[in-house]
């Protein structure tokens, strides 16, 4: 029986979910990513050198291993042939490795604009302006391009030429729009389609005709799921879904071949952008966690915001996913801390609350209530056997476990590959 596992951030993203793919990786035939963009940027420590991908699996490390570019993804040529030149100067071969759906939508000029014209209005959400949301806006509104499309010169032509002229209409006084030309967009486009027109194929069935014949497939989300369109913090999230959910939509895998979903979180909170943060530090915790944790995001260089961990969202987030199993990261950051706190309620006008809420009227002015634990002050990076592992954090993630009901299996206890331990 094929394995089908489900890779999901359980926070706002950046949990570290590039680095669990590329260690899962060797139990699994194909890494398949299901929604985002260029968004998104999962960071892996190979051979004592850090890369960052923003399109491509991270499976892409691992030799022998297919990588899958699902339909539910939005895809930015410009972006991708800078990623596949990187990998292919690192010495990477993606040639029968790399498989782009053909279903998949294409983000172009004017969807970084559009999103960099949204950020500048003062309802910004503090996107990264990748054009991900216009991207999948025209989508879902019926005049989006697949990548199939651009072999139909024709039609692509059209489309383009009366996407463009409806945005001049709509916004005339937007400069970078108006010197946009549809016919340079096409040409741009067929001339990037040439070089990667190799990689593009029915993944939907590739996928499905894999698992029936006994191939394991794992499957990667970009962002978390405290900012899925559905179940996030709306209006400050993604325009996919991140969550397990996603997943099917995104590949074509039917729900019934799922059988296993991974959940990652920080063994903290970080968060990039606006939006309410319940457990958001504004002391020296805060400014200290930033620094050891290098929180700053792999695609924008923006700093992250920090806090404690949010037992309240990780245990909402368990749920909406179906989570069987639990991957903490980043433990090592909390290394020198006297004192942890996890947050185990909400408060909100003389109300306790242990649910997580996802109206931001309310989670913006919401108090978190805290359990503290002292700190294990202990350099987890050096130790690689559960045994050995200080009782104070053990009692942490006990403690996780216990609230959560699931199994912490993969705890990272540094940035390399190698500092990863995994529990029976």
């Amino acid at each position: 029986m094929s394995k089908v596992t489900i890779l999901a951030g359980l926070q706002w993203g950046d949990e570290g979910k590039g680095k669990i793919v590329d260690i899962l990786s060797s139990g699994y035939d194909i890494v398949a990513r299901y929604q985002g963009g260029a968004n998104a940027g999962h960071t892996i420590v190979f051979n004592n050198k850090k890369y960052v991908l923003h399109l491509i699996p991270s499976g892409i490390f691992s030799e022998g291993i297919k990588c899958v570019i699902g339909n539910g993804t939005v895809i930015d040529l410009t972006a991708l042939l800078e990623e596949k030149n990187f990998l292919e100067s690192e010495g990477i071969s993606l040639k029968n490795r790399i498989f782009i759906s053909s279903n998949a939508h294409i983000i172009l000029p004017y969807h970084k604009i559009l999103d960099s014209i949204n950020e500048s209005s003062e309802n910004k959400i503090g996107t990264t302006k990748k054009g991900i949301g216009p991207a999948y806006f025209d989508k879902y509104a019926r005049r989006g391009i697949k990548l199939q499309d651009i072999s139909k010169e024709n039609l692509l032509s059209e489309r383009i030429k009366t996407n463009l002229t409806n945005l001049k209409k709509i916004f005339p006084d937007s400069k970078e729009l108006n010197e946009l030309i549809a016919e340079k967009i096409t040409d741009d486009l067929i001339k990037d389609y040439e070089i990667i027109k190799e990689f593009i194929a029915d993944t939907e069935q590739l996928l499905n005709e894999e698992i029936k014949s006994g191939k394991n497939v794992l499957l990667e989300g970009a962002q978390g799921a405290l900012l899925d369109v559905d179940f996030g913090t709306y209006p400050y999230i993604t325009s996919s879904h991140p969550t397990s959910g996603g997943a099917c939509i995104g590949t074509g895998i039917p729900p019934t071949a799922i059988n296993n979903v991974i959940g990652i979180f920080k063994a903290y909170t970080t968060r990039v952008g606006e939006g309410p943060f319940p457990t958001e530090l504004f002391d020296e915790n805060g400014k200290r966690i930033a620094q050891i944790g290098n929180e700053f995001g792999a695609t924008t260089g923006r700093p992250r915001r920090c806090g404690w961990l949010d037992l309240v969202a990780l245990k909402y987030t368990c749920s909406i996913n179906g989570v069987k199993e639990l991957s903490i990261m980043k433990s090592d950051v909390l290394d020198d801390f006297e004192e942890i706190c996890i947050c185990t309620g909400y408060e909100y006008n003389g109300k306790m609350y242990n649910n997580f809420i996802t109206d931001c009227d309310i989670l913006k002015n919401i108090k978190p209530v805290y359990k503290k634990f002292k700190g294990w002050k202990t350099d987890l990076k050096k130790i690689f056997e559960f045994n050995s592992l200080p009782e104070e954090f053990k009692t942490y993630l006990d403690f996780i476990e216990t609230e959560t009901g699931v199994k912490i299996k993969y705890i990272s206890t540094g940035a390399s590959r190698e500092q990863i331990i995994i529990r029976n």
